[in-house]
């Protein structure tokens, strides 16, 4: 309940500042009383409360609950407005003081959403600046690991060169133990001929 209040308790807020717009004077940009400075307050404030949306609610959400904001309020006013002609002097062209009311709301509407647009486009950058430092990071990774991948390749090949190196030595001692007990047993063979002969020859 607390969550849901935080996050739509600004919503309704821009709601009130939208609908406060309603009890300015309608001269939109009058420079010779303090009317302008009060519609830049307000418009920043419109604006702040949209970047909060924003960052709470989410583009999508936030842009619809705004967007519903500025149709309810817009709506409410109109029906003051009509009820309370006398109070906002509209009992003359109520037509256009409508049109008027209702583009007011509508501008200080479409400041909340710029609010949000300014925070999604910011955010945006960040996780941009994010994902490129991990890009840089996988990239240096990748570039230690191709490296150690390389070191651990030609490691492996000079051992086979070894193993192989050994295999053939032995290969070959083997070899020349075997010629050399052939060479013996000959001998051997040959001189128990000869033994045999000379023993045959005494008798």
């Amino acid at each position: 309940m607390k969550k849901f209040l935080t996050k739509y308790s600004v919503p309704v807020l821009l709601g009130l500042l939208i609908f406060a717009s309603d009890f300015l004077n309608p001269s939109l940009f009058n420079f010779g009383d303090r009317n302008f400075a009060v519609w830049f307050v307000l418009s920043l404030l419109c604006f702040a409360c949209g970047w909060y949306i924003n960052r709470s609610l989410g583009w999508q959400l936030g842009g619809k609950v705004v967007f519903a904001v500025i149709v309810a309020v817009t709506l409410i006013s109109i029906a003051i407005i009509v009820f309370f002609n006398e109070y906002f002097a509209t009992f003359e062209l109520l037509t256009e003081n409508l049109i008027l009311f209702s583009l007011r709301n509508i501008t200080l509407g479409a400041m909340g959403i710029f609010g949000m647009s300014i925070q999604e486009v910011v955010s945006g950058e960040k996780e941009a600046l994010i994902l490129r430092e991990k890009v840089k990071v996988l990239e240096a990774t990748a570039a230690d690991s191709k490296k150690e991948a390389e070191l651990l390749l030609r490691e492996a090949q000079l051992k086979a060169e070894k193993i192989i190196s050994d295999s053939e030595a032995t290969a070959k001692n083997i070899t020349l133990k075997k010629e050399r007990i052939e060479q013996e047993l000959k001998e051997f063979i040959q001189t128990e001929r000869e033994l045999l002969k000379r023993y045959e020859d005494l008798k």
